[in-house]
């Protein structure tokens, strides 16, 4: 049954971890949540599709392009129909788990929350996964790519060996001529549904993975390099793929490490199956609480 909650305003503070606070309605917990108090999830077949790796890649020193290979998913993808509403993250606000967004976010149960980072999205998963006692994470790039399918950007770019950075510009030259500058946080499926059932990918709301930066070397023998791995740095994905630093909220003010800054950073959660031994011992917990 839904809690009816009468909306009114409020501020929420985090003290010494916010800047300026936004002032935001009270919303109930299942507003935008099923009977269970969970977001609406989409289960996408096990299988196979063609994946451009995520990173920096160089061969004898020069810039190369990043290589395709066929990846193959052995189980089910579970992942969020829509992106984390601002309504949603502001219930992580108000337990005291989640910092509170910017003023200029608007707080409501049918609009993604924005100007978040990488550590509010994996704190609001951390808050998630304890509020249902299911396992919520960010997907790797490699499972946002499949449940993308259509709507995923190949941003394999062809590598001129003798000036390398015409690469760089083709690439800048191609994000560039997408339309970036809106950074109005539509209502959901205002950028429509891929052939998953999954709202809104693609949009001018990029989502953080939990992959990290990667520079990938290949000496003149054609042996590999031990790659550089940075988790500073996450993949961010949207209209095209980002690598933004880990604690920034708007990359346009800065932080992106590569390309055209995203308009706007948001998140959706994969959901990971509940083993029946885990769900045995979360109901005999409950049913036989430990004893002082």
């Amino acid at each position: 049954m839904l809690i009816a909650f009468k909306l009114k305003l409020a501020l929420a503070c985090v003290a010494g971890l916010a800047g300026p606070l936004a002032v935001a309605p009270l919303v109930s917990e299942l507003t935008t949540h099923g009977a269970q108090g969970e977001p609406a999830i989409v289960e996408i077949a096990a299988g196979s599709f063609v994946y451009r790796e995520a990173g920096d890649f160089t061969h004898a020193g020069q810039q190369a392009e990043a290589p395709l290979r066929t990846l193959r998913f052995n189980r089910p993808l579970h992942i969020m129909r829509e992106q984390v509403s601002s309504a949603d993250f502001q219930l992580c606000v108000q337990d005291g788990a989640c910092r509170a967004l910017g003023r200029d976010v608007v707080v409501a149960p049918d609009r993604p929350a924005v100007q978040v980072s990488w550590y509010d999205a994996e704190a609001y998963a951390g808050w998630l996964s304890r509020k249902t006692g299911k396992p919520y994470r960010l997907p790797s790039d490699e499972e946002w790519a499949f449940a993308a399918g259509s709507r995923f950007k190949d941003d394999g770019v062809p590598v001129d060996a003798n000036d390398p950075s015409k690469r760089w510009i083709s690439r800048y030259e191609r994000e560039s001529e997408r339309d970036l500058t809106d950074t109005t946080a539509y209502p959901f499926g205002r950028f429509g549904m891929n052939e998953h059932g999954i709202e809104d990918l693609s949009g001018n709301v990029w989502e953080w993975t939990s992959t990290c930066f990667v520079r990938s070397r290949v000496d003149e023998t054609g042996h590999a390099i031990r790659p550089t791995v940075n988790c500073g740095v996450r993949v961010a994905e949207g209209a095209h793929r980002a690598y933004v630093t880990d604690f920034i909220r708007d990359a346009r003010a800065g932080g992106c490490a590569q390309g055209v800054p995203p308009a706007n950073l948001g998140f959706r959660l994969v959901r990971e199956k509940t083993s029946w031994l885990v769900s045995l011992s979360q109901r005999l917990s409950k049913t036989w609480p430990a004893r002082s």
